[in-house]
């Protein structure tokens, strides 16, 4: 008899590492929002929007777990921010951050954290080109809710908010991509090498 998790559907690579549980899902879930939130602050301060490593945490974050686990991670990771840890980029926090010009990309996390997840439960992220398609996936996701976010946040037009909100940060966007596709492969060759070996 399975023990009760929050892990819905196909195992994902946490899944074959640690054993579903809710213990397990909780400590996975916690983990999830504190790499975020170390992510958060290796940043490239630019304005009104920084370069973070938030995204290729969200992204890794979200096809380890799995799209409910991995969604929980960053609403907890939002949540931590609100009430004041300084998770967010440059150590900031609070509820204003999340209603400023970047609330919209934090929002976006949960969701691109759910759909890279939800692929990797239909083993996308099993084949480099499938891991690539959906960490790709998932920026965009971050970007649909973050630019009109920003744009109406800080009354710009299009042209504006695609100069300060896309723009910068679409070679970034590509290389954190490539960068999780290259460690999620990475994480899964060692994690089936190590199983051939216990058989």
């Amino acid at each position: 008899m399975s023990s009760p998790s929050l892990a819905i559907g196909r195992p994902t690579l946490a899944d074959r590492v640690f054993s579903r549980g809710i213990a397990t899902d909780i400590t996975l879930v916690a983990a999830g929002a504190v790499v975020t939130a170390a992510a958060a602050q290796i940043a490239v301060p630019l304005w009104p929007v920084p370069i973070t490593g938030q995204t290729l945490a969200v992204l890794v974050v979200g096809s380890s777990l799995g799209a409910l686990r991995g969604s929980l991670s960053m609403v907890l990771y939002a949540v931590l921010g609100i009430v004041g840890l300084p998770v967010f980029s440059d150590g900031t926090s609070g509820l204003t951050i999340v209603a400023g010009p970047t609330g919209g990309y934090i929002i976006g996390f949960i969701f691109a954290a759910a759909l890279t997840g939800w692929l990797a439960q239909r083993a996308w992220d099993h084949r480099i080109l499938g891991a690539i398609a959906s960490f790709s996936a998932g920026t965009l996701v971050t970007f649909a809710f973050g630019l009109p976010w920003l744009a109406w946040s800080l009354g710009l037009t299009l042209e504006q908010t695609l100069q300060s909100g896309l723009y910068p940060f679409i070679v970034g966007g590509i290389v954190k991509a490539l960068l999780a596709a290259g460690f999620i492969r990475l994480a899964w060759f060692g994690v089936n090498t190590a199983g051939r070996r216990t058989k």
